[in-house]
């Protein structure tokens, strides 16, 4: 029998983790390049932890030097593992952006497509959805989420039969307001939601009161939108360096510290930050890479942001 090498406490829970997405090497050692993925609980499907939203960055406005900017960006997305993109018809030029872009990519490209139906009325939503497939140029979405709650009953019925005749894969819902926290509570204790996507942060963590332990009771998944707080986090910690403790879980940067603390959380699926810089997207992806950090060292992550 081989000899087994002996890990200890903090060894063997970063082991199971990187063991449950498949991203051990032998010797028990998670590779630090590779994709770590979690399973969409209704399906089991594994999804890279860290996705790309579109709001605010991909409404070019037909500027053609931020078109290609884009293009490079949306490039060094899938060149790192990339998975979800994350739009909405409320982002302006953002569908059509990406449609425009998603040809160009060169290499493997597996491409996890979530919009949003942001509308009142059935036969408004669904031409809205028609038309933001028409825009990405896919066949079908993979996640369709109603957007901010808005008329929910309504696009929720269209959804469900939407999934059932297969044109949709997964059904879901979003927020980015705590004011409908408990509106949203309320919802998904009642109905089957696939996803929801709300707002969590270091500096905003309100959804693990009550909504993120909901999802994992009811098996939806998290999508965090937010993740930098729009750049407040980074406001707080300009000019401070990373405290050498997170080389732990291989972080590295700032922006990988609140992204790897994000999708740390049991109850995330995945995060999907926007930028437009190839720098930050590469930085962005490479906090979904190795290992993530474990109930301790999420409490000191807490703990040190909140001291400074």
């Amino acid at each position: 029998m081989p000899h087994l090498p002996i890990l200890n406490r903090r060894q063997f829970m970063q082991a199971s983790a990187s063991l449950a997405a498949g991203l051990l090497l032998p010797g028990g050692v998670a590779a630090a390049n590779q994709t770590i993925r979690k399973a969409i609980p209704s399906s089991g499907e594994l999804l890279p932890v860290i996705g790309m939203g579109t709001s605010r960055t991909f409404e070019t406005g037909g500027d053609a030097d931020m078109l290609a900017r884009l293009g490079e960006v949306i490039q060094a997305f899938f060149d790192h593992g990339g998975g979800m993109i994350d739009s909405s018809p409320m982002y302006g030029s953002a569908q059509q952006v990406i449609g425009q872009l998603l040809p160009t990519i060169n290499g493997e490209k597996n491409l996890f497509a979530a919009t949003k139906v942001w509308t009142r009325g059935r036969e408004s939503g669904l031409r809205q959805m028609e038309e933001s497939r028409r825009l990405w140029g896919v066949e079908r979405f993979d996640l369709m989420q109603i957007h901010n709650l808005l008329d929910w009953e309504t696009h929720l019925e269209s959804l469900l039969q939407m999934k059932a005749d297969g044109t949709i894969r997964y059904v879901g819902i979003t927020t980015s307001h705590g004011r409908d926290h408990n509106a949203l509570e309320r919802i998904l204790q009642q109905h089957p939601f696939d996803f929801v996507q709300l707002t969590y942060n270091l500096g905003n963590r309100e959804a693990e009161s009550r909504l993120l332990p909901i999802a994992q009771e009811r098996g939806i998944g998290v999508i965090v939108n937010r993740p930098f707080q729009r750049g407040a986090l980074f406001r707080k910690v300009k000019g401070k360096p990373v405290p050498a403790w997170a080389e732990e879980f291989g972080c590295a940067s700032w922006g990988q510290f609140f992204l790897k603390f994000a999708v740390s959380h049991p109850a995330v699926t995945c995060a999907i930050p926007a930028t437009t810089k190839v720098k930050h997207m590469r930085d962005n992806m490479q906090a979904g890479w190795g290992q993530l950090p474990d109930p301790e060292q999420r409490a000191r992550m807490i703990t040190y942001f909140a001291s400074l």
